[in-house]
């Protein structure tokens, strides 16, 4: 068997100087795409003004409107260009030996080509949906986004989202309260608390396994047929308010074990030896330092809270979908619910904006 050469002193098997790839064949790529995705842009466009001319929508102001599209549909080729005058630049460079500038040229080259294709992406869904949104005569605009309508309804909608806030506001309170009481249960330490542990398991079990819509409909429905005084009386909003705080408490019970657990037992050891009991040492050492670490997923929990308002339709309370329904029923669309889908969007995006803020600040802070 024929033995390898063996290295000469000082080889390495790194080659620093071997020149950086040709970048070029990306450029082209990325010009190409751009051409494809202005084409099909431009098409679009003409498609939108015929869609919008079956509605007299053909005002000047539309047609501008089109033109600074049809103009912006350009930008593509803007990163792509530079690409390819970065890519030559890199050519010369090593041409002339330098080839620490044709790495930087080569590099930032590849950048603008990656750009320009993913702002062709970017275009081509969001093409791919104005399409969707004209096909078929407009058939899925008038469906689900009827303007008219939709200004027409959405005061009923929003006095019926009150109900919607009223049930989830209420709700979020009961469920920091009762998930903190779960929470705190399951850890009992000691043999004494097995019992409280096991009863504590078995809550957050079930409620974590059952869905929330058939909590609400066992609630909702099924209080009232046992007819027990008082709670036979309690109307469809309070019968909504107690199954989410059933089924949210589950879960916001083990994002406070978990924020509990997550403080290093030498904090609860140095309390007890300072004479604080277990109780003390929750409250005064423990709670306090995890409240911070709870947040994000609290408010996460809450958004989830806030949307599964919409559930208590099935159970005849009057909130923002169900008045939607009405409507969609009434006049054979869906714009209604769309509004209501909207304004659903609107109120949880901040919070979801709110919760990345507070991650971002905590990864910064070293997770503390």
């Amino acid at each position: 068997m024929q033995q390898s050469e063996p290295l000469v002193a000082g080889e390495r098997g790194w080659h620093f100087r071997v020149p950086p790839k040709d970048t070029t064949g990306l450029a082209a790529l990325a010009i190409a795409v751009a051409i494809v995705i202005v084409g099909c842009s431009w098409r679009t466009l003409f498609d939108l003004r015929a869609a919008l001319g079956s509605l007299d929508v053909t005002g000047r102001a539309t047609l501008a409107l089109l033109v600074l599209l049809g103009i912006g549909a350009l930008y593509p080729f803007v990163p792509a260009l530079r690409s390819l005058r970065l890519a030559r630049q890199a050519r010369r460079a090593i041409a002339g030996g330098d080839l620490v500038a044709a790495r930087v040229a080569a590099m930032a080259s590849r950048d603008a080509s990656w750009i320009s294709i993913s702002l062709a992406v970017a275009l081509l869904v969001l093409l791919a949906a104005i399409q969707f949104l004209i096909a078929n005569d407009l058939a899925v605009s008038r469906t689900f986004f009827l303007l008219p309508l939709m200004s027409e309804t959405f005061p009923l909608i929003v006095k019926a989202f009150w109900t919607n806030i009223h049930i989830f506001v209420v709700a979020e309170i009961l469920v920091l309260i009762v998930g903190l009481v779960f929470a705190v249960a399951r850890m009992t330490p000691g043999p004494a608390g097995r019992p409280i542990r096991a009863l504590a398991i078995t809550y957050i079990d079930v409620f974590r396994g059952l869905p929330a819509v058939i909590t609400i409909y066992l609630v909702g429905f099924g209080i009232s047929l046992t007819g027990l005084p008082v709670l036979k009386d309690l109307s469809p909003e309070t019968f909504a308010i107690i199954a989410l705080t059933l089924t949210s408490s589950a879960y916001v019970a083990e994002i406070y074990r978990a924020g509990i657990d997550s403080i290093h037992w030498s904090q609860t050891a140095a309390s007890r030896s300072l004479g604080l009991s277990y109780g003390q040492t929750l409250r005064f050492v423990v709670i306090p330092q995890a409240v911070r670490r709870m947040i994000p997923p609290l408010l996460n929990q809450f958004i989830s809270l806030q949307k599964d308002t919409a559930l208590v339709n099935i159970i005849g309370s009057m909130d923002a979908f169900n008045q939607a329904k009405i409507i969609a029923s009434n006049h054979f669309n869906l714009s209604a619910v769309s509004t209501v889908a909207f304004i659903f969007i609107v109120i949880t995006i901040p919070q979801t904006r709110l919760v990345d803020r507070l991650i971002e600040r905590r990864r910064l802070a070293g997770g503390s």
